[in-house]
């Protein structure tokens, strides 16, 4: 039996609904500049411990358009990294182009 101590890491998930036409871009436009602002947060804010960003594919109505899985080592990191001066802006853009937003974390 392996008795080293097994560290949880903080998963964090969040799906977004884009609209159409928002910051005269299309919603593929958009998913595309989201996409590539979202992954440069990773060189930026140390607190990232893993991140990825994927377009959906799907065309389903039930589908979301954009989602971001990242792990960070704990709910404070996940904090400091959500006050961050660079996320602040990504995530004020990210409010002009979304209709709906959905989050999920939790400690795995």
């Amino acid at each position: 039996m392996d008795h080293r101590k097994v560290t949880e890491m903080l998963k964090h998930i969040v799906m977004w609904k884009l609209k159409d036409i928002a910051q005269g871009r299309t919603k593929k436009e958009n998913a595309e500049l989201m996409k590539e602002m979202l992954e440069g947060l990773k060189e930026k804010i140390p607190e990232i411990d893993k991140m990825e960003v994927g377009i959906n594919i799907d065309p389903s109505d039930a589908a979301f358009d954009v989602v971001l899985y990242s792990e960070f080592m704990d709910e404070k990191a996940l904090v400091s990294y959500q006050k961050h001066p660079e996320h602040v802006r990504v995530a004020d853009f990210v409010s002009k182009i979304n209709e709906k937003r959905v989050v999920v974390d939790y400690l795995a």
